[in-house]
């Protein structure tokens, strides 16, 4: 695990989407297309907005979420959504969106056959909750047992906490099999949970799944 502060969180997103486009650009030398694995939510817009603007062969580039509501892709709570409005803009509208939520026109099993021809994960982004969940891989979950599975499959539809919108969600092999990992975590509880983190098995804080070999970017 490599951390990395920063004075406020303005710096951190640009220095970030940077380093991501660099990993990006460095993946692209060696590979005909490559895979960008990112979270939702409000926190990395900003970042989004950034990276948005590298200039990079976008083309060659499948971005998916780690994790998704199962809402239509214009809900209000869509992460797509939000990928499409601050990512899938500027330069980074030529890259290719991988849904990953199934329809009556792709099952979970074609979906996951799509997306094990794009594994691994080039370059992977998450976030982490103060519960030490990432990518809807929520600690205490009946369903985390089988999505930290050796052979679990590369996608997997779980059930939220509180009584939210059940969800799709990238499972721990894909992610602790991917090339280059990148946390973003803001806010003091937030340290104070990685560190907690650090100490315990993925079954009870599923980020520490990646904690070995991600670098973390944390600002207050």
């Amino acid at each position: 695990m490599r951390l990395t502060e920063y004075p406020d969180r303005d710096l951190l997103f640009v220095d970030l989407a940077y380093r991501l486009a660099s990993d990006l650009e460095d993946a692209l030398l060696s590979n005909d297309r490559v895979t960008l694995a990112v979270p939702g939510g409000s926190t990395p817009g900003p970042m989004f907005d950034q990276l948005s603007a590298a200039d990079l062969d976008w083309s060659r580039v499948d971005v998916l979420l780690t994790d998704e509501r199962r809402v239509p892709a214009d809900h209000e709570r869509s992460n797509e959504r939000l990928l499409r409005e601050r990512l899938l803009v500027n330069r980074a509208s030529a890259a290719t969106f991988f849904r990953t939520v199934p329809d009556e026109n792709k099952t979970i099993d074609r979906l996951n056959a799509a997306l094990a021809a794009r594994l691994p994960i080039n370059v992977l982004v998450l976030g982490m909750g103060s519960d030490m969940h990432t990518a809807s891989l929520f600690p205490g979950s009946p369903d985390l047992p089988g999505a930290l599975a050796a052979d679990a499959a590369p996608l997997m539809m779980v059930d939220a906490s509180e009584g939210l919108e059940p969800r799709i969600a990238l499972t721990g092999p894909v992610l602790a099999s991917a090339i280059s990992t990148h946390l973003l975590i803001a806010g003091s509880d937030k340290l104070t949970a990685l560190n907690r983190a650090a100490e315990l098995p993925p079954i009870d804080a599923p980020v520490s799944l990646v904690l070995k070999d991600a670098e973390i970017h944390w600002a207050p």
